[in-house]
């Protein structure tokens, strides 16, 4: 048996109880992972800020944040083996394959994004919940800010945007289908894998709109970057463009899209095989 520790920020919720029942849930992924896990016997703990010193033989780093606080990453050097230590910053500034420049030469469109994930909303959310508990937040200066904006050309984007460190331009490159737009999803864990192209009507292809998909290779680029990223367990949404494969964004935490529910509980197992793979290599 192995025993296992989830570092989580002090105001991440992974877990939570819906419905009549009560039941146990959580909006990430790993949560299904550790279900299975323990199935298997392992046992899990949930350690919420760094004040705890659980007895584990392996931790999970799963601080919900673009950047993890370095007192987070120093607290999970403690134990004797942390996945994800070294993935930190998954900023879009540090992972994307398709950043530009105001003076590139690119003659299609654009994206504006936030250098934050998900517009910054997890940090908004962390500052919100610190405040009300009567502390500062851990992520000062991170403001509300508008969608993503597709531009028809770099020309059209203002050149203030090229300035502002919490923004990030980006070429738009999804990959174009009879039906709409494609996006692919590579889930791993180890050595063990799962990877998917997606097609969806809306040009920012999301896993929730999703309507139809089909398993692909995962490039050999690809698994350089996840090694020189530092990951062992997460996600990377990634598109062919010119037949090479360009990282879009790579989630540490990732979770679950609604209506994808059965297909991803499907892999859970084989996402606990890796899990396993990862405990071995180090016994």
């Amino acid at each position: 048996m192995t025993r296992i520790a989830v570092i989580t920020h002090e105001f991440d919720r992974f877990e939570r109880r819906r419905g009549p029942l009560f039941r146990r849930d959580s909006p990430y992924m790993l949560f299904d992972l550790l279900e299975e896990l323990k199935r298997r016997g392992h046992s899990v703990r949930i350690t919420p800020g760094t004040s705890a010193k659980p007895e584990a033989d392996i931790a999970v780093l799963h601080v919900d944040a673009t950047v993890t606080p370095p007192e987070y990453v120093e607290y999970a050097r403690a134990f004797p083996f942390c996945l994800n230590i070294g993935a930190a910053d998954i900023s879009k500034r540090r992972i994307s394959g398709a950043a530009i420049g105001k003076d590139d030469d690119w003659p299609g469109p654009v994206i504006v994004k936030t250098n934050l994930n998900n517009l910054g909303m997890r940090e908004q959310t962390l500052n919100r919940r610190s405040l009300r508990a009567g502390k500062p937040k851990p992520f000062p200066g991170v403001e509300p800010i508008e969608g993503y904006r597709v531009y028809a050309s770099l020309s059209e984007v203002a050149p203030a945007v090229f300035d502002r460190s919490d923004l990030v331009v980006e070429k738009f490159i999804p990959e174009p289908e009879p039906d709409g737009f494609g996006a692919r999803f590579w889930i791993f864990c180890g050595e063990r894998e799962r990877c998917t192209r997606h097609v969806s009507p809306q040009s920012l292809v999301k896993g929730d709109d999703t309507i139809r998909r089909e398993p692909v290779p995962v490039p050999e680029e690809l698994r350089a970057l996840r090694r020189r990223l530092g990951f062992d367990y997460g996600k990377f949404d990634f598109v062919m463009h010119e037949g090479r494969a360009v990282l879009l964004d790579a989630n540490k935490t990732p979770g679950g899209a609604r209506n994808l529910s059965a297909f991803l509980a499907a892999g859970n197992a084989n996402l606990a095989d890796g899990f396993e793979g990862l405990v071995r290599q180090l016994a």
